[in-house]
């Protein structure tokens, strides 16, 4: 954790032992915090004991960085913090008594629309990033900006100069192009009493574990740990791999997908009595955003993430490279193939097999590109600005009507409200056009919108193309790749893994 004087906030520096411990946290609040609320509300008096629950939440403001309220019919991104601030009985003991709360460990969590896949996305507390300019509110309702620091750890930009989750989240935007709608945020005390309360995580070691500095002792094979020992697994720097943050992650990921397991198995479903312990464990270690801080709101999230399978959820970690000049690898960077696993999770795509019906979806899709497709010239389309940078639909207007001869286009100005993807909508007798301006700006099939035409400035029926946030400039194809990556190091929350 950089200290106050650091002269380069988010640089690793050289310290006693103790305070190396202090890099792991646990992100436990998606599985152990909302799937306790999947349970309790499974039970005909949940809904009545969740409103007792609703005051154990904390909440934070953080403005229009986060969604105001929860939409079950769209895919949705959830940041899951977890931080290194000492609260809580016992922890003042692991050093950095004092820590602001930095963003220790970050996972971004995209469950997709029609929640048969999720993806969860680790991003390094060493990685190096410009945090932009932060507007967060004051105690006082009034708003004040926090200005951004470049090249800079990912985990300052919670805690440092009074950062607040809103301004992670507007990081992780700035590094991936995928907007979180929520954030969730634990301390320490999240690990040791979600894993009480469960009676315990089920781990796995390759050798036998025994660090001095974290405390955690174990055989080789398989164990059970909660409280402080899962505190410690999820901890220690010096068990597993190069001793080094990357494959703290790895094992992190590993306890997630076995806590996932043990709380949708019949031990736990079956049993009221854990399920409610469960509950008001996990509603007590939890921090959200004013958007999720009704009970009503966060019980609607459990129940859409109770319908993604734990063979669909998977778990990476953000491709890195280490920090080039560095003599010693204390850093890394975004290494060159991150983009394509973020332009997957922005466009929806899974990381896991996708499902039969879902593949004869894609295939119905795709077929809205087949067929005859008329001259650009007898294309007639008028072009809106859904969340594309200013400009951009009188560049594609001169883009269509100079570069590719479709003359009956017009400038139509601006949409009712923003799109994150483009569209382009048209009537059946058009669908021979539909095909020629889908070709000319390469769209795919899920942007071609079936429905009813409109009539231009002339009076005349035409399409209507609405250039959304994922517009890249005119000319350049916004075809999205149908198949995600493949990452190294993924797994899958339904596989049982040995740390090593």
């Amino acid at each position: 954790m950089p200290e106050p004087e650091d002269p380069l906030p988010g640089r690793r520096r050289s310290r006693a032992p103790q305070k190396k411990k202090s890099k792991a946290k646990k992100a436990l609040l998606w599985t152990g915090g909302t799937m306790a609320f999947v349970l309790v509300a499974a039970t005909a008096a949940g809904y009545f004991y969740l409103k007792q629950l609703e005051g154990n939440v904390t909440t934070t403001d953080v403005g229009t960085a986060a969604k105001d309220g929860f939409s079950k019919d769209e895919a949705f991104n959830i940041l899951i913090i977890g931080t290194d601030k000492r609260t809580g009985a016992g922890n003042e003991s692991y050093g950095d008594a004092g820590s602001v709360g930095h963003a220790d460990t970050t996972i971004l969590l995209h469950v997709s629309k029609d929640r048969t896949n999720a993806t969860a996305l680790s991003i390094p507390r060493d990685l190096i990033v410009d945090v932009p300019d932060c507007p967060t509110v004051q105690e006082d309702g009034s708003e004040k900006t926090i200005a951004g620091t470049q090249g800079v750890r990912f985990n300052t930009s919670l805690g440092q100069d009074g950062r607040d989750p809103g301004c992670t989240m507007r990081t992780v935007k700035a590094v991936t192009g995928i907007s979180p709608d929520h954030f969730m945020m634990a301390d320490f005390n999240a690990v040791k009493t979600l894993t009480t309360a469960v009676g315990g995580v089920e781990v796995c070691v390759e050798n036998a574990v025994n660090d001095k500095e974290s405390k955690l002792k174990l055989p080789a094979g398989k164990s059970t740990v909660e409280g402080e020992q899962a505190l410690a697994f999820v901890r220690t720097r010096h068990s597993f791999g190069n001793q080094g943050d990357l494959d703290r992650i790895k094992v992190q990921q590993q306890f997630l997908s076995s806590l996932m397991r043990k709380m949708a198995s019949s031990d736990t479903l079956t049993n009221p009595a854990k399920l409610l312990k469960i509950a008001n464990a996990a509603t007590k270690a939890l921090t959200v955003d004013t958007g999720l801080g009704k009970v009503s709101t966060l019980k609607d999230v459990a129940l859409e993430l109770k319908k993604v399978p734990t063979k669909n959820i998977t778990f990476m970690t953000v491709p890195v490279i280490d920090t080039p000049g560095e003599a010693v690898r204390a850093t890394v960077t975004v290494g060159p193939t991150a983009q394509s696993v973020f332009d997957a999770i922005s466009n929806d795509v899974s990381f896991t097999a996708v499902k039969q019906q879902k593949a004869k979806e894609a295939a119905a899709v795709a077929a809205r590109l087949k067929g005859t497709k008329s001259a650009a010239s007898e294309v007639r389309v008028r072009i809106l600005n859904g969340g594309a940078p200013a400009g951009s639909a009188q560049e594609t207007l001169n883009y269509l009507q100079n570069d590719e001869g479709v003359s009956k286009s017009e400038n139509a100005g601006n949409a009712s409200a923003e799109l994150a993807k483009t569209t382009l909508e048209y009537a059946p007798d058009q669908a021979d056009q539909a095909r020629r301006l889908a070709a000319i700006m390469g769209l795919s099939g899920s942007a071609m919108k079936p429905g009813k035409s409109v009539t231009n400035s002339q009076g005349l029926p035409t399409m209507t193309l609405t250039l959304g946030k994922d517009f890249k400039g005119a000319g350049v194809s916004l075809t999205a790749s149908a198949k995600a990556p493949t990452v190294e190091g993924q797994s899958t929350a339904d596989k049982v893994q040995c740390a090593s």
